[in-house]
This record gives C-alpha cells, structure tokens and sequence, in this order.
C-alpha cells in the first residue's frame, strides 16, 4: 500500500472547524482508508465588518 495525499477546500458559515469537517466529508465521498488530516491554510470572507465565510485549505492522507 501506498501513502497519497490529496488537496481539499472546506467551507462553512459556521466556523472553521465546521469547514474542516465539510472537507473531510467531500473528501469521505471518493477517497478510502483516510489516515490524516493536515490544515495548511485558514481564511474566511468578510462583509460588513464581519466573518460571512470560513475557509480551510486540508491536505488528506490516505491508503491506496
């Protein structure tokens, strides 16, 4: 078996764990044996002086 690694965006309006969470699960959809989660970037869009989007950039490990 071999370690690959896969790039994916949550997002969330909620929070960034809550976007971490939607990218872990898109990731779920086409990807087996996850082994890791590594967080890389964080972000979040603003409007009128306050958060209305949070981004969370992942790096997905996973056995193939």
């Amino acid at each position: 078996m071999q370690v690959k690694v896969a790039e994916f965006v949550g997002e969330s309006n909620r929070g960034w764990q809550d976007a971490i969470e939607n990218a872990v699960s898109e990731a779920s959809r086409t990807l087996r044996n996850i082994t890791g989660v590594e967080v890389y970037n964080w972000t979040a869009d603003c409007q009128d002086n306050k958060i209305i989007e949070y981004k969370a950039n992942i790096k997905i490990a996973y056995l193939d």
